[in-house]
């Protein structure tokens, strides 16, 4: 039975969430290998995202752009948009829906359109409202695709398969698998031999953020992933001015300086993901990897072993689709959630035995 979206998507239980959609019959309408004439939509689903971004109070985390479907990690910041002013409100929307009639290049145009929508402050209080669901980011998100791909194609009828699946993280565990799962799907479909070598998706584009800034910024990027503390720190601070959530949450760590955007996880920076994607894509892989230093650390920084992350990440990676509707460490606390009547939440990966 479909469960209405207000009991699967709540920030007072969770900000987190693991978001699929598929196309339908699973098509490969996002890029087809063997129609190269078809348009591939790919690089537009990551502009589009980075837009939405922008101007919802929601923020994307990871992203994996596949063939045929695509995974989503958005964070829910309705405390963004409630800071918002009218006429912020009104520009934010305007820009994700611009209307047919305004000239957005002319700044004096578009500034009397604002004045003159947020007088209506009811009217504000609901595109307010909008621009913190998870439901409109995602429409706003897959209703443009749809019509575009199928005006490329000329053809009519639904682009997406059902409406999306949510998957709501209880726990850091969850959080952090969750996000390799889903920066490992290329490399798990064969499409790449290196977790960053996968087009499309959020690692690659941290990494080749970093990489934009010289080859001494390169260089401490591969010591991180040796393990080296330091050039991993320095590399954590490169992914502050990237539009996707930091991995790294400094904010606790240097209070004092201010300004740093709030990330994923307190002392957890790029450098000590990419090891936990290397080791991760290894055991996929062949099946079994040396630990590189640093790596049971971190473990030991999620309370969970080497042989536990294995289990549950090989679980998700070979699994044929993702059930469930919440994903913690342990089934306790999926079982505290407030069950919706005739409902069962169910644990996608549960703490495996070690």
């Amino acid at each position: 039975m479909t469960m209405a979206r207000k009991f699967l998507v709540d920030p007072a239980v969770t900000r987190w969430y693991h978001c699929i959609s598929r196309c339908v019959r699973q098509a490969f309408l996002f890029h087809d290998e063997d129609y190269p004439k078809r348009p591939d939509w790919r690089q537009w689903i990551e502009d589009r995202l980075e837009l939405l971004d922008a101007h919802f109070g929601i923020s994307v985390g990871g992203f994996s752009v596949m063939d045929n479907h695509l995974h989503l990690l958005c964070r829910l910041d309705p405390e963004v948009s409630d800071r918002w002013s009218q006429q912020e409100v009104v520009r934010h929307w305007i820009a994700i829906y611009p209307p047919k009639t305004l000239k957005s290049n002319d700044e004096k145009v578009v500034r009397q359109f604002v004045e003159s929508q947020a007088i209506d402050r009811r009217r504000v209080a609901v595109l307010r409202e909008r621009l913190k669901k998870l439901g409109w980011f995602m429409k706003a998100f897959k209703e443009p695709l749809g019509r575009l791909a199928n005006k490329a194609d000329g053809c009519h009828g639904t682009f997406w398969e059902a409406r999306y699946k949510s998957i709501a993280m209880l726990d850091d565990q969850a959080l952090l698998a969750t996000s390799s799962y889903i920066d490992l799907n290329p490399l798990a479909a064969g499409k790449a031999s290196a977790p960053e070598q996968g087009l499309h998706t959020s690692i690659h584009q941290r990494v080749a953020h970093v990489c934009q800034k010289g080859e001494k910024e390169i260089e401490r990027l591969r010591a991180a992933r040796q393990g080296s503390v330091a050039a991993s720190v320095v590399a954590g601070e490169m992914e502050q001015n990237l539009w996707l959530v930091p991995l790294e949450d400094r904010r606790c760590i240097a209070a004092e300086a201010g300004g740093f955007r709030e990330g994923m996880l307190e002392s957890f920076p790029l450098g000590s993901y990419l090891l936990l994607l290397d080791y991760t894509g290894r055991m996929y892989r062949d099946g079994k990897a040396n630990m590189a230093a640093g790596v049971e650390e971190i473990f030991v920084r999620l309370s969970t072993t080497h042989r536990q992350w294995q289990r549950r990440t090989d679980k998700m990676l070979h699994a044929k689709s993702l059930r469930g509707s919440f994903f913690a460490s342990s089934d306790q606390a999926v079982a505290a959630i407030t069950i919706a009547p005739g409902h069962r939440f169910s644990n996608v990966a549960p703490q495996p035995p070690d």
